[in-house]
């Protein structure tokens, strides 16, 4: 218990020198974390994002791959003002599905849609506005836009509201405003809300008491959703046993996809479980390479220099080995 105790601290106090580069501002996630990602795959689209009667036969091509076939079907519906049509055109020109990518007449399309009253347009066009890359820049206009897609049930947008509401607004009333964005974002699965909400429960923060409970929960379904942070946090939890009991293999194999999906803090978290043996047999060498990997991207821990410190030159070149491997 106190080993596990002492990690769990120690993992704790290694996050601060991660948070300089990627924790401190991700309290909650940033505005941009989800949207540069959010491309998706075609088989992951769901119709609804392109309005209530989705140009059934566009559609349909662009659900089987079929980009080319699908703008050709929406583009004339698109031209005649059809702004499910338009959404579709957008998107297939924004990613270059099949054509290439048209980034400045997908925004018009995108402004045309939105204009039609299209929710997943109104998401995107706000986005534009802010960038100010296709359009002129206009945050006023993009948080009006933003909302209204929120209020039609865009995830994405909903969770993006809420940070703009936290930017507008900084402070405990305009955190709580933005706390019921986030959950309904959460509640829609969208792991960075889940991820928020699981922040404000652990914090008490928002006019919300604190719940660390409910937090764990939130913390694992965002990490299940594949947010390497939470991935991180719930496996610093497992250790701690907050918010639940303590789970130190379960912990291991979270610790473990978080720094194989690139975490920093996670792979010097992982290279203290394998050092200390918990949740895993020690492996010396597996922690050495994985606290290699985190060194070589800038992350210092103290307590890990000298367990390298503490190593044979043949443990050195056989964990500088298993690190080469690693990247």
């Amino acid at each position: 218990m106190i080993r596990a105790a002492a990690l769990a601290f120690a993992l704790l106090a290694a996050a601060p020198a991660m948070a300089a580069g990627e924790r401190a501002e991700k309290v909650l996630p940033s505005l941009a974390d989800r949207v540069a990602g959010e491309t998706g795959t075609p088989d992951d689209v769901n119709p609804q994002r392109f309005g209530q009667h989705p140009a059934d036969k566009a559609f349909g091509a662009f659900q089987r791959g079929l980009y080319i076939t699908a703008l050709n079907l929406a583009r004339p519906l698109a031209e005649k003002g059809d702004a499910a049509a338009q959404t579709l055109v957008a998107e297939i020109l924004s990613r270059g599905l099949g054509v290439a990518r048209a980034s400045e007449e997908a925004a018009k399309w995108y402004v045309e849609a939105a204009r039609g009253g299209n929710p997943e347009a109104k998401f995107q066009y706000a986005l534009l506005l802010l960038d100010g890359k296709y359009v002129a820049k206009d945050r006023d206009e993009a948080f009006r836009l933003m909302g209204e897609a929120a209020a039609a049930g865009n995830a994405l947008a909903r969770f993006n509201y809420a940070q703009m509401i936290v930017d507008e607004k900084p402070g405990p009333s305009g955190l709580a405003e933005a706390a019921e964005w986030y959950e309904r974002a959460a509640r829609q699965g969208l792991p960075d809300a889940q991820y928020a909400i699981a922040m404000i429960l652990a914090q008490g923060n928002a006019g919300r008491d604190r719940d660390e409970a409910t937090a764990r929960k939130w913390l694992e379904l965002a990490a299940r959703g594949g947010f390497d942070t939470a991935m991180f946090d719930l496996a610093v939890w497992m250790v701690e046993g907050r918010g639940g009991e303590r789970d130190y293999e379960a912990s291991f194999l979270w610790m473990r996809n978080a720094a194989k999906s690139g975490n920093v803090a996670a792979q010097n978290g992982l290279a203290k479980l394998y050092r200390m043996g918990l949740g895993t047999e020690g492996d010396s060498i597996e922690a050495a390479a994985w606290y290699i990997l985190a060194r070589r991207a800038g992350l210092d821990d103290p307590e890990m220099n000298v367990f390298l410190d503490g190593l044979t030159r043949e443990q050195m070149k056989k964990a500088i080995e298993r690190a080469n491997r690693l990247r």
